[in-house]
């Protein structure tokens, strides 16, 4: 794990959450003779990788590792610090400051900032200077020319820091922009803890782990900064509109912690737009910066965009505004599927309907009928609905399920048997038919090896099966005839929770419906009575997971009712909108596999 790995390289932390952590000491350096609380640290969101820096000015240890163990790191090299020449640099002509000023930013906004200009032999031209501060003093001047020619200072190796750092020392709160005209704006309106990228906006994200803090060479302004960027609790991007502003976005919040992230979203499309406005309206309504919001609506809108930011999106967590069209959809009663769909029997439907992306227990004594009656179910289901299934049925012999599954499609016996009594079988004709539907509707999952198949085998074939054919549905029948090999240091419980989970997050993720049965223990001095959903075998997780809890049982005692008779015992329900609790009886023809409504 990333905790195994963080330890070998003697991080010690007192929880391995994913995210920053800031404000620790140094485990190389110790803090030096103050004990600095210098050393930072960042965990990936899937906690799959994490990298670390020393911010101390004589340690600077900085590295990474992942859960595969790869593990790099690096000292920095400590020389002292050249610095620009601002022995060239002139207050701003007329020009410059009425450039600035059809960009709406003030020579006061521009003064505050430090903002000069400097003669370039090379362009033979003016060029506005942006001196980039720490503590006071110019570490770097970068340089743009009015038509946009962009350069930085000329010293061997300029140290680059975020523009405006000096502005929020000490913030709770940063905004982050692409550019310095973007700081300059948001200035210009009031806000001034903002910073801005030295060199603009990648192309895209960059795919793979992060680079350890020494090989990140397109963000190193960020670990430069790192010390003061870590006392941050909130940081507000507010990057460009287009996609390698998105793409910006994306790699300062993997560095910085998606969890203390907001995003700023720019107008993109009008809310109302005049009728004769046409596109032209449209797209005067979409705006790309902060400096075009401030150019074309003021200082008061850009405020309040900055104030609307939304958190950055965390995979796995949301907000109910995520899911409003499915809500309002569920609220319209468009969305049928989360009530459930009819299992095709009327007196079942009162407690019992099948939802997409849930998990169903079936259970029962041996010769209950359990497999029978969710053959029976998948065929309403399949000739009601049109649904698809994957079928995991391993007391089965397939040439026998083929026949059970016929016999319930066409109402006839398969076979001329003892159990067709005097029916007539079906013909070669419905035969053809049958299988033509058994085909479009059923696929077999089937371990052809000695070997027990796995949960995560026959899930892993479901998946495929959903993606090749569309399956609404999952039969795994039963569950002692997987493979439960576990670890050495997982007990029994600890396993079915585990096996339970990763079903319950297959259906979900895949919007299908499972139907998982399972035995029930040994019964001591049984008399007949239907088992309830704690009795079954391995673990009361069986039943605590479960979406749907249902016990299959059939009297055998012709003084408590009719023999063919098959009791549908609803014991556990969770989405109350597609059942509730109760019991029903349905009558079965053991000629045809079938059954039908007790009236």
């Amino acid at each position: 794990t990333i905790r195994d790995n963080l330890v070998s390289a003697g991080i010690i932390l007192k929880q391995y959450a994913p995210g920053q952590h800031s404000g620790l000491t140094c485990p190389k350096c110790n803090g030096g003779p103050s004990a600095e609380k210098s050393f930072s640290l960042h965990i990936s969101d899937d906690s799959q990788s994490a990298t670390w820096i020393c911010h101390r000015g004589t340690c600077g240890w900085a590295g990474g590792c992942n859960v595969s163990g790869q593990t790099s790191t690096a000292e920095r090299k400590v020389e002292a610090a050249k610095r620009p020449d601002c022995s060239r640099l002139q207050p701003l002509s007329r020009e410059v400051v009425e450039y600035f000023a059809q960009r709406g930013i003030s020579r006061a906004t521009l003064e505050r900032n430090g903002v000069q200009q400097e003669y370039s032999s090379k362009h033979n031209t003016n060029a506005i200077a942006f001196p980039y501060y720490r503590d006071g003093e110019i570490i770097n001047i970068k340089y743009r020319t009015l038509d946009k020619k962009f350069w930085q200072a000329s010293i061997f190796t300029p140290i680059r820091i975020l523009y405006g750092l000096d502005d929020v020392k000490s913030s709770a709160e940063i905004i982050i922009v692409e550019g310095e005209m973007d700081k300059l704006a948001l200035d210009e309106a009031g806000i001034r803890n903002v910073i801005s990228v030295p060199d603009g906006a990648p192309r895209a994200v960059k795919e793979g782990d992060l680079p350890p803090p020494e090989a990140d060479t397109k963000f190193q302004y960020l670990w430069n900064c790192r010390a003061v960027l870590d006392q941050a609790v909130r940081i507000v991007l507010a990057t460009d509109s287009d996609a390698p502003g998105q793409a910006l976005a994306e790699e300062l919040a993997r560095r910085l912690g998606r969890d203390r992230c907001w995003r700023v979203r720019w107008p993109s499309e009008p809310s109302s737009t005049p009728p004769d406005a046409g596109d032209q309206g449209a797209a005067s309504v979409a705006r790309k910066d902060a400096n075009e919001v401030l150019l074309k609506d003021g200082p008061e809108p850009l405020q309040a965009l900055i104030r609307g930011a939304d958190p950055y999106p965390i995979r796995g967590l949301f907000k109910f505004s995520d899911f409003l069209d499915e809500i309002w959809s569920m609220y319209d009663e468009q969305d049928a599927m989360g009530q459930g769909v009819s299992t095709g029997w009327s007196g079942l439907d009162n407690y019992y309907r099948v939802v997409p992306g849930e998990l169903s227990i079936v259970t029962g004594v041996p010769n209950s009928g359990k497999s029978e009656w969710i053959d029976a179910l998948l065929c309403n289901l399949a000739t009601q609905h049109g649904w698809s299934f994957a079928m995991c049925s391993m007391e089965k012999k397939v040439k026998d399920h083929a026949r059970q599954l016929l016999e319930k499609y066409i109402g006839k016996p398969f076979l001329d048997a003892k159990y067709a009594g005097k029916a007539a079988r079906m013909e070669a004709q419905d035969v053809e038919e049958g299988l033509q539907w058994l085909e479009e509707r059923f696929h077999v999952v089937r371990c052809e090896d000695d070997e027990l198949p796995s949960v995560d085998w026959v899930l892993g074939l479901a998946r495929a099966a959903v993606l090749r054919y569309g399956i609404r549905g999952l039969v795994i029948d039963p569950y002692n005839e997987l493979d439960h090999q576990r670890p050495v240091h997982m007990n029994e419980t600890e396993y079915v929770s585990q096996m339970l989970t990763k079903i319950k997050r297959f259906a979900q993720h895949n919007d299908v419906h499972v139907w998982f049965v399972a035995h029930p223990r040994q019964l001591q001095g049984w008399k007949g009575e239907p088992p309830n959903l704690y009795d079954i075998s391995g673990s009361a997780h069986f039943i605590n997971k479960a979406d749907n809890g249902i016990v299959i049982h059939r009297n055998r005692d012709p003084e408590q009712g009719a023999l063919n008779h098959v009791k549908v015992l609803v014991r556990k329900v969770r989405n109350k909108a597609a059942g509730t609790i109760g019991d029903c009886i349905l009558d079965y023809d053991r000629t045809t596999g079938r059954y039908k409504d007790v009236l």
